[in-house]
């Protein structure tokens, strides 16, 4: 397998110094940079939107790792891509099934890579239909809406039957990420990584990030 990508969330990134905390991941070695949008709708929390995110696109060199935890993602497909997304990640359970499909082509017709993100209660079988459309998928091992929660062990056991039966996908993890549990979902097939509180708090991330790739 690739080199594991690391994406650290700015959800746990100082908002006062976002252009600071921005440049130390992006010295320290990241590979993306994870935007969490939420919209007080889907998730319980709101968190940025466009025009914070065309901001950070003007400063940020590494390419932006787009989550959207809103309703109606394909409203916003157009705007968050002129605001500089590179990867844009939809919620399964966002959008009905019937119209999945047709939304990753959506999303790949801007020439930004596709990415979609499963809840911990998400059967993975119910979403292997639609991994041939898809760059990535996001698989979610904390309840999406808040940083810092515990990791959900029993959500990386989606990770294997998808890395065995899809070998080139992009297989994302967020929530709860460390060192052991990183390495955790590498073992399982992962090939990429978010990571907001293990990074930025700690002493030396650069370390931190060479951790997560193991």
């Amino acid at each position: 397998m690739s080199r594991v990508i690391v994406s650290p969330s700015i959800l746990s990134a100082d908002f006062a110094n976002l252009e600071r905390d921005i440049k130390r991941v992006e010295n320290a070695g990241a590979d993306w940079l994870h935007i969490d949008v939420m919209d007080g709708h889907f998730v319980p929390n709101i968190t940025i939107g466009v025009p914070v995110t065309a901001s950070i696109k003007q400063i940020a060199k590494l390419p932006l790792d787009v989550h959207l935890m809103i309703e109606n993602p394909q409203n916003f497909v157009e705007p968050f891509v002129k605001a500089g997304a590179d990867i844009l990640t939809f919620h399964y359970e966002a959008v009905e099934a019937d119209k999945i499909k047709s939304l990753a082509g959506y999303i790949k017709s801007f020439g930004v890579m596709t990415g979609m993100s499963i809840k911990p209660k998400t059967n993975v079988k119910d979403v292997l239909p639609y991994l041939t459309d898809l760059d990535m998928l996001l698989v979610m091992t904390v309840e999406p809406g808040f940083g810092g929660q515990m990791f959900i062990e029993d959500c990386a056991a989606k990770i294997k039957p998808v890395r065995e039966m899809f070998p080139e996908l992009i297989i994302q993890v967020d929530g709860g990420i460390n060192a052991k549990t990183g390495k955790l979902c590498r073992d399982l097939g992962a090939n990429s990584l978010v990571a907001g509180s293990y990074i930025y708090k700690s002493d030396d991330i650069e370390k931190a990030i060479i951790s997560l790739r193991g």
